[in-house]
């Protein structure tokens, strides 16, 4: 009689213990990674960098995979690392952003306030300036997240632009056709045959090189946003064209809903998930205007900061010299933007199947 009660407690013990060894496994390979890479940092920063890159890459290795390992332990296979990591890097990013003038940073604009500090300053996580300095001796950490502010908000105001603007007109194009519709699609064509680049810089010359943060926001979000109209409104009108066929909208116009109330009640729900799963993808691709924008000259100006145009501060001699100053924000902005790809497609896949899988 003892031996059906038996297994499964040693089943739950057996498995207890795996999980327990695999917790301790993966953060002890993870510390040892941590360990590693601070060494190679800090007290072997001099090594040359045909050895210091590989030694950083397989540290960071180490502490992935002990992450990962410590992780499926305690939540199972099917838990994605990659995606967590995403999520938590937009989050530190983004309250890091909120709060910079609040966070004990270093100078990050007023170069008469850094004279005393030195210039062109190597990554020194131990210092007062853990990601170095530029030639103006301003901390590329603070510059980092300040510019943060305005590449983020830049791109969120074109994204949001760009959704309720296209959304509404993709769904209005979609759901009455006719006329509309074929005028609309013959203005997204247009829109979509014409270079961005030069539309960007012809709509840069009309607004006026911007001269603060929040002119900057303003003027680049509305250029980014009219160039992201288009391929929302496509979006939005395929949605609801696939929508409107459903037997529940017709249902509702059998029973007498009006236009606007099967729009409204019907459509929208429907329609807005789609669209917001996409707008992911989206600020992740118009963070890569906006600083292809700064990095031309075309946005915000030094010494304020963006990821643009502090990328744009290192030029040949800059990035053979002090490579730091350019691969800092660029690490910035790539980490950014593979972060909400990432993001964009795991809510594709929960809030847009049926696009997810082509």
């Amino acid at each position: 009689m003892s031996a059906p009660t038996l297994a499964p407690v040693t089943s739950a013990w057996v498995t207890g213990w795996i999980g327990r060894r695999g917790l301790a496994t993966g953060a002890c390979t993870a510390l040892v990674g941590g360990v590693a890479l601070w060494l190679v940092l800090q007290p072997l920063g001099h090594l040359p960098g045909l050895v210091k890159v590989p030694a950083v890459a397989a540290s960071l290795a180490a502490m992935y995979q002990g992450y990962r390992t410590a992780g499926r332990s305690i939540w199972g296979a099917t838990w994605d690392p990659v995606f967590w990591l995403s999520c938590v890097w937009l989050v530190c990013l983004a309250s890091g952003a909120a709060l910079a003038d609040l966070l004990p940073l270093a100078e990050h604009a007023d170069i008469t306030a850094s004279i005393a500090e030195p210039g062109n300053a190597r990554p020194d996580l131990l210092s007062s300036h853990p990601l170095g300095t530029n030639n103006f001796s301003l901390d590329l950490l603070a510059r980092c997240l300040h510019g943060a502010r305005v590449s983020l908000s830049t791109a969120m105001l074109a994204a949001t632009f760009a959704l309720v603007v296209g959304g509404t007109i993709g769904m209005i194009a979609g759901y009455l056709r006719g006329r509309f519709d074929r005028v609309t699609g013959l203005v997204t064509d247009s829109m979509l045959a014409f270079p961005a680049l030069v539309f960007l810089v012809a709509l840069a010359a009309v607004l006026g090189a911007p001269e603060s943060a929040p002119e900057a926001v303003l003027k680049t979000g509305i250029a980014l946003g009219v160039v992201g109209l288009p391929v929302m409104i496509r979006l939005a009108r395929a949605n609801t064209l696939a929508i409107a066929s459903s037997e529940f909208v017709v249902a509702s116009k059998v029973l007498g809903a009006t236009r606007s109330r099967i729009m409204l009640g019907d459509l929208v729900p429907n329609v807005v998930l789609p669209l917001l799963s996409y707008s992911f993808v989206l600020i992740a691709v118009l963070v890569m205007a906006e600083g292809s924008l700064a990095f031309l000259g075309l946005g915000l100006q030094q010494p304020n900061p963006t990821w643009g145009n502090m990328i744009a501060e290192g030029g040949l001699t800059t990035l053979t010299e002090h490579p730091h100053i350019p691969l800092v924000p660029g690490a910035f902005m790539f980490a950014t933007v593979l972060s909400l790809n990432l993001v964009g497609e795991r809510a594709t896949a929960r809030w847009n199947p049926r696009e997810s899988n082509l």
